[in-house]
């Protein structure tokens, strides 16, 4: 795309998984990149793959020494690291704590720091990896689901609030992607995400197109919009529908 020609790019991260996918791709098209990880030696790795550079750390306070990595301006910000925080309601505290921490206040942060020189300039784009978890739930993963809501309400709030002013969101919603995470949901991950997974790349691949339609929703998985209307438009039957797939899991001896 021509439009992330020289362009600053921040992923967080971005040592493997939908975070390197992002980065490879944005380097590709001729994006000057900026990739994150909290494991220094993975950021380091795609850093020297793609030709970017390497600012390892937590993703939520790294804006300012990205900013100084590419020259003074960030264009796109890609917040796409997470926690697939699993668990019920009875879930220690801590986890909760910290899956709201990365998976919402992260985002947050990060826009703080962004959006007064991007609504100064007039323009700027946000890239929240949300997930469909965000549009709909994941069983087994109550810190996970509700977290990833807050992510895609305050993607949605962003774009809503500050369109006019020239700041580009989209939310990223797969469902199973092949990565270390979707090995890291278990049984949940088996039954519900694995016989759909798509490879990283094919999120990357989505999003730019989405990027060319100037269109909030990235669905790398089409059919979650149907999902996604069925639980708006027949709620109870949805539940009800998501219920047998927890009582599947529960079956399966989890």
């Amino acid at each position: 795309m021509s439009t992330v020609q020289g362009a600053g790019v921040v992923v967080t991260g971005a040592g493997g998984g939908i975070g390197a996918a992002l980065a490879r791709r944005f380097a590709a098209e001729g994006a000057r990149v900026v990739v994150n990880d909290i494991d220094a030696g993975k950021a380091g790795a795609v850093a020297d793959e793609i030709g970017a550079t390497a600012v390892p750390g937590d993703a939520s306070r790294i804006v300012d020494e990205a900013r100084e990595a590419l020259g003074g301006v960030v264009d796109v910000y890609c917040a796409n690291a997470g926690l697939a925080s699993g668990g019920d309601a009875f879930a220690d505290e801590d986890v909760w704590a910290a899956a709201w921490d990365v998976n919402v206040m992260a985002h947050v942060r990060a826009s703080r720091a962004l959006l007064p020189d991007w609504l100064e300039r007039g323009s700027g784009r946000f890239v929240s990896t949300v997930s469909a978890a965000g549009l709909l739930t994941m069983i087994g993963a109550a810190p996970y689901s509700v977290t990833k809501h807050g992510a895609l309400a305050y993607a949605e709030w962003l774009s809503l609030t500050y369109r006019h002013r020239g700041l580009k969101v989209h939310a990223i919603c797969p469902q199973g992607v092949r990565t270390d995470m979707l090995t890291a949901a278990g049984t949940a991950g088996e039954l519900v995400l694995a016989p759909t997974a798509i490879e990283p790349e094919d999120v990357a691949d989505s999003l730019f197109e989405a990027m060319a339609e100037d269109r909030f929703l990235v669905l790398p998985h089409p059919e979650v919009a149907e999902y996604y209307a069925a639980r708006a438009t027949h709620n109870d039957r949805w539940l009800v529908g998501m219920n047998r797939i927890q009582q599947k899991w529960e079956g399966t001896g989890r």
